[in-house]
């Protein structure tokens, strides 16, 4: 991403770019980690590595695009590899926003596990044990039920204040707060989660799950990390592109000319590829055995002489209607 050629720039004298004649001298752009030094993971070994026995798959990570062993990730990739991206434990540190979406999004090794809410002298490590006696609970509800009257009151009564919508005078206040869109991360950061030194894992869908109101995009831009909201940048998009580049290249002529054509003449494209397939074959093979150059003009001879057979045989064919 956002990486350009060193064409052009001072480590070459006279050499002048092709592509961008007019970029500047340095690509403030580029960034060079080990990978371009052939060195990988944090172990900084090349890979293969002639002294690493230890069997193991590389995985990349789709921030800082650097590859690792899934040994050292400080945490085991999915037995079922049902994962399609990998952070690193150092994005993780950077991206440290993340860890809010992890516990919903990654892998299960990512889970909260289930807490008790506590009051704060709880959370001080001290528990406290109070029993009351049959005439506070009677207060209590008393009280409760009070406050609760209170509540559906004043309800009751902003109701009856606002204005109707049917009139065609709408709340200031309340269009307002329609047109700011929550939050997911501020939603997500105030629940509990669990931060960690490893890598995550995960799903396909993860990237369109991250919240895209004004803050989190100024925090993406500010953290250079704004290809995360971009589906088209997925490790998937990339294998999916490339799939279709190779099929492209891979693609007959002779296969996509047969599929416009109807019936008639696919039997009649397919009998004279294999004429002229099986002629030109017998009239190589001559200039084979005797250990002789094919020139231009032995090409040209065989297509003039091809073609006289062909116009011959086609005189001579007849066609009757039933």
């Amino acid at each position: 991403r956002n990486f350009r050629c060193d064409c052009g720039n001072s480590k070459f004298k006279n050499l002048q770019c092709k592509l961008l004649p007019e970029k500047g001298k340095v690509n403030s752009g580029n960034k060079y980690n080990d990978n371009f030094y052939g060195l990988y993971c944090t172990c900084k070994r090349p890979y293969p590595d002639p002294e690493d026995e230890i069997p193991d798959e590389m995985i990349q990570c789709i921030v800082c695009e650097d590859w690792f062993h899934g040994r050292h990730l400080g945490a085991v990739p999915p037995e079922s590899g049902d994962f399609h991206e990998m952070v690193c434990q150092a994005c993780m540190k950077h991206c440290h926003f993340l860890w809010a979406y992890a516990a919903q999004l990654a892998g299960n090794e990512n889970q909260v596990p289930a807490l008790t809410k506590v009051n704060s002298i709880e959370d001080e490590g001290i528990a406290l044990k109070v029993e009351e006696s049959e005439e506070q609970k009677k207060e209590i509800k008393k009280e409760s039920g009070v406050e609760h009257q209170e509540i559906k009151e004043e309800k009751q009564i902003e109701q009856f204040n606002e204005p109707s919508t049917s009139s065609g005078a709408a709340c200031p206040e309340v269009v307002a707060k329609s047109e700011v869109p929550a939050c997911k991360l501020k939603e997500l950061q105030s629940k509990p989660f669990v931060k960690k030194d490893t890598a995550t894992f995960w799903p396909s869908n993860w990237r369109s799950k991250l919240c895209t109101c004004e803050d989190c995009l100024k925090m993406y831009s500010e953290l250079e990390v704004q290809f995360l909201t971009d589906e088209c940048d997925t490790v998937l998009a990339y294998e999916n592109k490339g799939t279709s580049d190779q099929e492209t290249e891979r693609r007959d002529p002779l296969m996509d000319t047969l599929n416009s054509m109807d019936r008639v003449q696919q039997v009649e494209l397919i009998c004279e590829y294999n004429d002229l397939k099986t002629e030109l074959t017998d009239y190589l093979r001559r200039f084979a055995d005797e250990g002789t150059v094919v020139k231009r003009e032995d090409i040209q001879h065989f297509f003039e002489e091809f073609q006289s057979r062909k116009r011959r045989r086609t005189n001579r064919m007849q066609y009757y209607c039933s």
